[in-house]
């Protein structure tokens, strides 16, 4: 192989300032494309699983009832499905009626709510409040109720 020949082949190792630029610009343009998409996409996933969320606690909720004979007016939150409430006695109490306290939290980490009477179910209603954890709103920061 001639002297001529090596230095080519040396010469070509690295990429060319301009291929580098050509590359960041399809990379920038790819994600300016895709990224509100998948943003969407996280955002409705956090309702799917709220709705869902909310949905477990309300039949575990029945079940306290049931077990217990509590009316829903008695109900002030949901704590009483993790640890039972003081004035209910053991052998009624067949919880913890969720896996852990973690289940109390919607998927933005505010706690689920419990309205009695309800407005949309007529003994209660349990509401995630959405991405803004404040009544009302729209997309992410609609309210969850079931």
């Amino acid at each position: 192989m001639s002297g001529r020949n090596k230095r080519i082949c040396t010469r070509r190792r690295a990429f060319t300032l301009i291929e580098v630029i050509v590359v960041v610009i399809i990379i920038g343009v790819l994600a300016a494309v895709i990224a509100p998409r998948l943003l969407s996409r996280i955002g409705q996933s956090k309702q799917a699983v709220a709705q869902l969320g909310a949905s477990t606690l309300a039949g575990q909720l029945n079940l306290f009832l049931a077990d217990t004979g509590w009316t829903a007016s008695s109900v002030s939150d949901l704590d009483l499905l993790w640890q039972r409430p003081d004035d209910v006695p053991e052998e009624q109490w067949h919880g913890p009626y969720i896996e852990s306290a973690q289940d109390l939290l919607d998927p933005w980490g505010n706690p689920f709510i419990v309205i009695v009477p309800g407005e949309k179910n007529f003994d209660f209603d349990v509401i995630s409040y959405g991405s803004d954890g404040e009544p009302g709103g729209e997309g992410e920061a609609k309210d969850i109720v079931h």
